[in-house]
């Protein structure tokens, strides 16, 4: 059971929806942040990366960096960006990238949903990573960026939110420097609401598609606010923070993408010797003259090497006893690669913390795995994507996926929706 409620959101006024709407913090460093708002004051990311506000150094976790997101935060409210709805309302948020269009609502999940465990995580989490998003809410008593959820679709939902989209006019309709065209619609109708959050109470369980970090951060913050006002005798219940910000997306909705491998060394071997360990468990063919090697189906794998001055592409088969079908983590291809060639014939047996692997989104496109291995990388692996089907079984288990399985595109985009928790 899903405790789905409106709320009164802290958003962009229409003409500024465009400026504000930033992809999220944790998709690019600091320079790249620094680049992106250079001629644009309004931005979100000055507020959800404070830290681009100061000299290039500067510490993202210093206390004055979270000074600066509350002091920008108040300023926008104060000048006029932004507008706080009179009443709860729900809102509809469509992205379209490439022709595909996924279609989101957005409201707010209680967290004591994810502390009963209905809505289920795939990824393990860092404690610092969460400790900086529980100071950012707590200094600026907001929730900024939404959490990706999704779920088993319900068509009368579904029937719901088409219906709302073809019916009404969008609050906004823009394309972001992305290229992706967002559009949101409001809905504030009480007997459309009464019946979205009755459709979503009959959801059995919510999966985090993607921000386990953001999830992990809003939960702890309610849970010591919930604290605070139980000893001061003044908890209540229905307290915003009590409840976070999100966005869900019905699964047919969604498309994952891959996530890529680039490794730094052979591990002290020899170009003869690695093919020769990787032909234990895995069939290898050179790809053709100029081809890229995209996996066109699970269990075989892209590998692109240097040799000498130019990169060769090659496609790895995974062979019969290297992976378990009835192991919902052992059989993701990830696994498969890790277990059997990145680990035992790579040395890097901890893919999180190992200095000499690095990780690229399928946005990136293969181009890039073999850019970087003509320029800092000795090989690249691509992957066949993972599917949410194997996401939500895992999760379902109990399980966790391996490290960086998953890639979602397009992102959704922080400042167009902000859940204040004061």
């Amino acid at each position: 059971m899903s405790n789905f409620r409106p709320f009164r959101a802290l958003r962009p006024r229409p003409e500024f929806a465009a400026q504000v709407a930033a992809l999220p913090y944790d998709v690019m460093d600091a320079q790249e942040a620094r680049k992106m708002v250079a001629d644009n004051e309004r931005s979100f990311l000055r507020i959800d990366k404070a830290e681009i506000n100061f000299p290039q150094g500067q510490d993202p976790h210093a206390p004055e960096v979270y000074a600066k997101a509350r002091e920008i935060f108040q300023e926008r409210k104060a000048d006029g960006t932004y507008v706080l709805e009179e009443r709860p309302c729900v809102y509809i948020y469509r992205q379209i990238m490439e022709g595909r269009a996924q279609l989101g609502l957005v409201g707010t999940i209680a967290a004591q949903d994810s502390i009963d465990g209905h809505v289920k995580k795939h990824e393990m989490t860092r404690a610092d990573k969460e400790v900086d998003r529980i100071t950012h809410v707590s200094t600026l008593n907001a929730q900024t960026g939404p959490i990706f959820l999704t779920y088993r679709k319900r068509s009368r939902l579904t029937e719901i939110l088409n219906y709302w989209q073809r019916q009404h006019n969008p609050l906004y309709d823009f394309v972001s420097e992305q290229g992706v065209r967002q559009t949101v619609w409001r809905i504030d109708n009480p007997n459309d609401l009464r019946e979205i959050t009755r459709e979503m109470s009959k959801v059995e369980s919510l999966y985090i598609a993607d921000g386990h970090h953001r999830h992990m951060s809003a939960v702890r913050v309610a849970e010591i606010r919930r604290e605070e006002a139980k000893a001061a005798g003044t908890y209540a219940g229905d307290e915003e923070f009590n409840y976070y910000l999100a966005v869900l997306f019905a699964s047919d909705e969604l498309k994952l993408m891959d996530y890529n491998r680039v490794v730094s060394s052979l591990n002290g071997q020899t170009l003869p010797e690695f093919f020769a360990k990787c032909g234990r468990k895995f069939t290898l063919t050179r790809a053709h003259p100029g081809e890229m090697a995209r996996p066109h189906h699970p269990h075989t794998f892209g590998m692109c090497v240097r040799e000498g001055d130019d990169a060769v592409w090659y496609y790895l088969t995974a062979e019969d006893g290297t992976y378990d079908d009835s192991d919902p983590v052992a059989s993701l291809d990830v696994s498969i690669l890790q277990n059997n060639l990145i680990a035992p014939v790579l040395g890097i047996t901890d893919p999180r913390t190992d200095e000499r692997i690095d990780f690229v989104g399928g946005i990136r496109g293969l181009s890039e795995l073999e850019r970087r291995v003509k320029t800092d990388m000795q090989l690249a692996f691509a992957f066949y994507p993972a599917t949410i089907d194997q996401l939500m079984r895992i999760a379902d288990a109990g399980e966790i996926m391996p490290p960086k399985s998953t890639w979602f595109e397009p992102k959704l985009l922080s400042g167009l929706f902000i859940h204040e928790i004061n």
